[in-house]
């Protein structure tokens, strides 16, 4: 009898390992999207991530509990990121007024785009609330990024006119510290991004619904203030916004933060109910 060559001998322990390696998810799957968005999460594109839990949300399945959640804090995360964006560059508008025109592109891309997650962050917390959870479990690890302002949105906010590329960066890097913070947030670290860290070391981070919604409450009062009349003009959403925050922190915790929040909002809707009647 021939000896079997070693390469062939290799080749076939490679082939016999590989067949014994678990079928990756099918395409279009629950468990395709959730892989999906753990690997884009990791590489830290947290809107491809969001991207696939919006998919994964489309059907109820054994993934839904956990991503339901998960999809919120990003949400809240991607438009904080925006909204800081927008807001660096509604400033630099007025500091540069030899060339304002990019500043004001990039302010109204910005805003595009926040209204949009907005009304994503309403209809995904509107869903959530219904399932009634006591708790708040996030099933994921904390994100990349870091919560320091981002070098070149405070260099924009001065006037400097960035390159594009440089103003895409800015705009990733916004984003993914939105997220930081917007985690950080969601488990009562206000915006301690190393307390937040740390109530991720044993996942998932459990959350008391309360101090959960308080920071979703936040971030819709955020996103409301795009309808005010000096920005995009809508009442109707600025009231609805409004008034959905104010629902959320009915629950919070007493404290100063709600108070405040509870103050800002009502003169809010005071204004925009006056501004209606006059």
């Amino acid at each position: 009898m021939r000896p079997i060559p070693v390469v062939g001998v290799l080749l076939f322990s490679l082939l016999s390992s590989c067949s014994n390696q678990p079928a990756p998810p099918a395409k279009g799957t629950p468990a395709f999207y959730w892989q999906a968005a753990q690997e884009s999460y990791a590489a830290g594109d947290f809107m491809k991530t969001n991207d696939h839990l919006e998919q994964l949300l489309k059907s109820q399945n054994e993934f839904t509990e956990r991503a339901r959640p998960w999809r919120l804090v990003m949400l809240s995360g991607m438009l904080r990121g925006y909204l800081d964006f927008a807001e660096k560059f509604e400033y630099g508008g007025r500091e540069n007024k030899t060339n304002p025109m990019p500043f004001r592109k990039s302010l109204n891309d910005a805003r595009s785009v926040s209204g949009n997650l907005t009304m994503q962050l309403l209809e995904s917390w509107q869903k959530f609330k219904a399932a009634k959870p006591s708790e708040v479990a996030l099933d994921f690890p904390f994100p990349s990024g870091s919560a320091a302002p981002v070098a070149a949105l405070v260099q924009a906010s001065k006037g400097i006119l960035l390159p594009p590329v440089e103003i895409e960066k800015a705009r990733k890097a916004a984003v993914q510290r939105g997220v930081v913070l917007a985690v950080t947030d969601a488990v009562g670290a206000g915006d301690d991004a190393a307390k937040g860290r740390a109530a991720f070391q044993t996942p998932p981070a459990k959350v008391a619904l309360p101090v959960f919604a308080m920071s979703m409450a936040k971030t819709l009062f955020d996103g409301a203030q795009l309808y005010d009349a000096r920005k995009l003009d809508r009442p109707d959403m600025l009231k609805a916004l409004s008034n959905e925050a104010l629902e959320l922190i009915k629950e919070a915790p007493d404290g100063k933060e709600k108070k405040e929040l509870t103050t800002k909002i009502q003169d809010v809707l005071k204004k925009a109910n006056a501004r209606k009647t006059s």
